[in-house]
């Protein structure tokens, strides 16, 4: 079986979970080839199994050599080992008094490596979804388990009452969306950085720069305006990467985007250096 068959068995499993980003109906699949709603708009699977659920052409910032850089140093690298260990338990601990099958929607997934290392963890239903069709392309080429979408957050190809959990790491968010697809009660573990987040990257590339810190206070406070807060955990470590790693982190990060060339060089010119991980988990029911 190839992936594209295999993808299009699993989503004939969950095909309900899914709607018609054009007109909001329901969907099923046809001939074994393409979801297709009750007013005939069809979207095929590609080959490798992914679906594109976009309403609309649209374009992302994120290119393809960010993604490769990130799951590279995703894959290769333990900078992100415990944020992913650390979102394992907090969807056990929710799995052990929900129904199943537990359903788990990343949103905003780039090329999914992320959530893939969260699936190898814990069992659930997993879908990726980014806005970048780049991304899932990259995904949907190197992890089969996981359903892969293209679709945007601004309007989410997704039923009402769905998912019983949303990962948003280091993403933007849509909270009417997600508060319209979680099931009651249902959690939103969004990860954001805190000050310290890549602060040896920050210090060279952004020195006496309004750059060189970041605070969360307002991202936190959107966050408690829509879901009741449950706890904000802090994971706080570092860790030391490689020449190839820290190349990868400069391709992979927005912060490089507006520095200067010569600062990226000096960053480069290390053999290797310690990287500070500071996030917040923020953990909300719906």
């Amino acid at each position: 079986m190839n992936k594209k068959e295999r993808s299009i068995n699993q989503f004939q499993k969950y095909v309900e979970a899914f709607r018609c980003p054009l007109c909001k109906n329901t969907m099923k699949i046809v001939d074994h080839k393409s979801l297709v709603c009750s007013k005939n708009h069809t979207f095929d699977f590609s080959k490798n199994g992914y679906v594109n659920l976009l309403s609309s052409v649209s374009s992302s910032y994120y290119k393809k050599e960010l993604f490769e850089s990130r799951q590279q140093i995703v894959s290769e690298s333990y900078l992100f080992h415990p944020l992913h260990e650390s979102l394992s338990k907090i969807i056990a601990k929710d799995m052990n008094s929900s129904t199943l099958p537990y359903m788990v929607l990343d949103a905003g997934c780039g090329e999914g490596s992320h959530l893939q290392k969260i699936m190898e963890q814990q069992a659930f239903i997993g879908v990726g979804l980014d806005i970048s069709k780049e991304g899932i392309q990259m995904a949907a080429k190197r992890y089969r388990h996981p359903l892969w979408i293209v679709g945007d957050l601004a309007n989410l190809p997704i039923e009402n009452d769905k998912f019983h959990t949303i990962l948003n790491i280091l993403s933007p968010s849509n909270y009417k969306e997600f508060k319209r697809i979680l099931v009651p009660g249902g959690l939103l573990i969004k990860v954001v950085p805190r000050s310290n987040y890549l602060r040896e990257l920050r210090e060279v590339l952004f020195e006496r720069t309004e750059k060189e810190s970041y605070k969360n206070d307002a991202t936190v406070a959107l966050f408690t305006k829509h879901f009741q807060l449950l706890d904000i955990q802090r994971l706080s470590y570092t860790t030391k990467l490689t020449t190839d790693g820290m190349r990868n982190l400069i391709q992979m990060t927005p912060l490089a985007w507006s520095a200067k060339e010569s600062r990226i060089n000096t960053f480069l010119n290390e053999e290797s250096t310690e990287i500070t991980i500071d996030f917040d988990i923020l953990i909300g029911r719906n």
